[in-house]
């Protein structure tokens, strides 16, 4: 169970990671929410060089437990959130493991990690669930998050959710 006292741990992706993420995308609580595993396998092997997406594997006490990648919207040509404030980084996390979800840790990771990049002077962040996936969306409010708007991204429809440096104290860690 994830709790308060739980600290996350985020490191680069790496090339031997890659037969990792890929199983966790194949698990069905991930699959339903990602493409093709090897399509997204493929980016994210571009996106370790990328400047433009920062890919991360989430560790808790040295265990890799979840994938995240942080990304600036204001990076890409036409990218559907490029309307955000300017220094808006995006995320997107799966938590690998099946018998790690339904625990917190989702809602605690991005907490932490949202924390993180206003530390580093992000002014907001912002996530996209889809907007059938109700676990994620509870989870980012519950990490203080809230929903901004419906857009359509590369992937479909989307609710955009947010939260702001400004709301930190108020939002982030209940």
């Amino acid at each position: 169970m994830a709790n308060k006292g739980n600290n996350y741990d985020f490191r680069p992706v790496t090339l031997k990671d890659l037969p990792m993420i890929a199983g966790w995308l194949r698990e069905s609580h991930v699959a339903a929410w990602w493409d093709d595993p090897d399509k997204e396998i493929a980016e994210i092997r571009e996106h370790i060089d990328s400047v433009s997406v920062e890919p991360l594997i989430v560790e808790l006490d040295g265990r890799p437990i979840a994938y995240l990648q942080s990304y600036d919207p204001h990076m890409e040509d036409d990218h559907p959130y490029a309307d955000q404030p300017f220094g808006t980084l995006g995320i997107d996390l799966s938590i690998g493991p099946p018998e790690l979800v339904g625990f917190g840790h989702g809602s605690a990771i991005v907490r932490q990690f949202a924390e993180e990049l206003f530390e580093e002077g992000a002014p907001r962040v912002i996530i996209d669930p889809h907007p059938g996936n109700g676990r994620a969306i509870r989870a980012y409010e519950k990490a203080g998050f809230r929903p901004i708007g419906r857009r359509h991204s590369q992937y479909g429809e989307v609710v955009l959710m947010a939260v702001d440096a400004a709301e930190d104290d108020e939002n982030l860690g209940d």
